[in-house]
């Protein structure tokens, strides 16, 4: 299967690129983290919505009545609230920051991923899908995603939140390590 890739980073020269400070996307992700609690009185957050919206996705496969019944969508109903809104924005405000600074591509197998494991589009697809099964596991289970507990936990001094930004940088580098031989 062929690699459908068209770079514009590469096409548009060095000086013309807006780089994004961290230190101001940091400072504005905390500006919108107290704008989402007192507007909203809610924290910044996207498994609790992702969750809500996977009901939508339920309800074809195993039918209105299975999902009413169901305890965890019971728990957590479908509502179109700020939390799902945020969660459908992220990929949006994603795509404009890229095209505003110059380094949008549509790229289906990234480069690093293609040196270490070849140019498939179905392995890393699959490997995407589980990743990101594992991943929501994991923060529903931890009651927080990396949002939940690393931004909004975390602007609130909570213990769980700083423990669960430990553990996840940990795992990360260490997986990462693993994966790409960098040990």
């Amino acid at each position: 299967m062929t690699t459908i890739t068209h770079d514009i980073a590469r096409d548009v020269p060095r000086s013309a690129r807006l780089d994004w400070s961290p230190y101001l996307v940091g400072a504005g992700i905390g500006i919108l983290s107290w704008i989402a609690f007192g507007l909203f009185g809610d924290p910044l957050g996207v498994t609790t919505a992702y969750s809500r919206i996977a009901s939508l996705f339920a309800t074809p496969l195993i039918g209105v009545d299975a999902v009413a019944q169901n305890d965890y969508w019971k728990s957590m109903p479908l509502k179109w609230d700020y939390g799902v809104w945020f969660l459908v924005g992220i990929p949006f405000g994603a795509f404009v920051s890229a095209v505003l600074s110059g380094t949008w591509r549509l790229e289906l197998v990234p480069e690093v991923w293609k040196d270490r494991f070849g140019p498939s589009v179905t392995k890393r697809f699959i490997a995407a899908f589980f990743g990101g099964a594992v991943i929501m596991y994991g923060a529903r289970l931890a009651g927080g995603c990396t949002s939940g507990h690393g931004i909004s936990g975390g602007l609130q001094l909570a213990l769980s939140s700083w423990l669960f930004l430990g553990v996840m940088f940990t795992t990360g580098l260490v997986v990462s390590a693993i994966m790409f031989r960098k040990f």
